[in-house]
């Protein structure tokens, strides 16, 4: 079965780096490429890299309309049995493409959807309504979360599966002194000492991750550090990039902290950025699943967050090492307190891991293709 995954961009963001590791776990019977509307970073390298053909239709912007015939000409001339969009504008236009270029199954996953709230942004009535009408042309839509499931049910989108993302458990599952070698490495690769506590943060800079928190969260530390010389230096790890680098900078500038925080910019090696971290903090409210906090736990790490619905729907036990807080600086100087003066030592991966680990989370993906497979192979057809 040949299948086309279409996706907005291809940075290192959630919704690209679970694209990459869907298609490294699919079955074989499931041949993939991947085409991306604009913006072909750090996960088409990695994807390139695994074998996977990643075609870049070169979107010049959302009014692009020359997108459209371009992406439809390689519906029809490759030969796919489905289409899989990712993310917004991948879905209006692979949705349309898909169906002008003779292919029915489409699958379209719904990675980032609150009530009022699609991809960080506010929902339009018109963002509204392209959204449904591009859905009443595809066979299903994922979600990633009963939260996601239960937004689209009451949007009034009926044809609902779903599945969750998942974590790459086997990866992130180190000796431990495989994992102290490791912490060493890479502290020391990118500057920070090697006695230092370190809060870890992952995400795109984007107002909505509330990392202001951590950076007024590191200034307290800081203070108390100073009054407690035994306690360990704090720093601060921020694993992304995104318009707000600038003003994050600037307030940890003027809370007197700048030297202490590190910016990583765009990655796509988080679990060995994870294994540099003592703890990963997660102040965001707007969570549509919160994958970076199951990476934490997959690798070891305390979690302390304040959104995660991947969490919310297991039980406690199933997530031993994750506490859930308010977002705002005196929770997190709190609970970040209480880890900071214990010895950081590796902790299992909890249950909750295995629940989400990518091997099976693939396998449900791969029951959905097999269900949705048309009675007989499209044949490639010339340009």
């Amino acid at each position: 079965m040949k299948i086309l995954h279409v996706i907005t961009g291809l940075a290192a963001g959630g919704a690209e780096r679970q694209l990459q590791l869907l298609l490294r776990h699919l079955p074989e019977r499931h041949h993939c490429e991947v085409a991306t509307l604009t913006n072909p970073g750090a996960v088409a390298a990695a994807l390139r890299a695994d074998g996977v053909t990643v075609h870049d239709l070169r979107m010049r912007g959302n009014r692009d309309l020359a997108v459209l015939p371009r992406l439809t000409r390689l519906v029809r001339t490759g030969g796919y049995d489905l289409v899989h969009t990712h993310l917004y504008r991948a879905g209006l236009y692979g949705r349309l493409a898909a169906r002008l270029g003779g292919v029915r199954a489409v699958v379209a996953t719904e990675h980032s959807l609150h009530p009022g709230v699609i991809e960080g942004r506010a929902v339009t009535p018109g963002v509204k309504a392209l959204y449904l009408a591009a859905e009443r042309l595809g066979s299903t839509t994922v979600a990633v979360s009963r939260q996601v499931a239960g937004t689209l049910d009451t949007w009034g989108v009926r044809r609902v599966d779903l599945l969750p993302n998942g974590v790459d458990a086997a990866r992130y599952a180190l000796p431990t002194a495989s994992r102290a070698a490791l912490r060493q490495t890479v502290r020391a690769e990118l500057g920070l000492p090697q006695q230092a506590w370190v809060i870890g943060a992952v995400g795109r800079l984007v107002p909505g991750k509330r990392f202001e928190i951590l950076i007024d969260t590191l200034a307290e530390l800081t203070a108390l550090a100073e009054q407690h010389p035994a306690l360990r230096e704090p720093w601060l790890l921020l694993v992304g990039a995104g318009p707000q680098q600038p003003e994050l900078l600037r307030r940890a500038t003027l809370r007197g902290v700048r030297s202490r925080v590190l910016c990583t910019g765009e990655r796509d090696d988080i679990p060995e950025l994870l294994a540099a971290m003592d703890v990963l903090a997660a102040p965001s409210t707007e969570e549509t699943f919160g994958l970076t906090v199951l990476e934490a736990l997959a690798a070891g790490l305390p979690v302390r967050h304040s959104a995660c619905p991947a969490l919310d729907e297991l039980p406690a036990e199933a997530a031993p090492g994750a506490e859930r807080i308010d977002s705002d600086t005196a929770a997190y100087t709190a609970a970040l307190c209480e880890l900071w003066s214990r010895r950081s030592t590796p902790l299992p991966q909890p249950p909750a891991v295995a629940h989400y680990d990518i091997a099976r989370i693939a396998d449900g993906l791969a029951q959905l293709y097999d269900r949705l497979r048309p009675v007989a192979p499209r044949p490639v057809v010339r340009a």
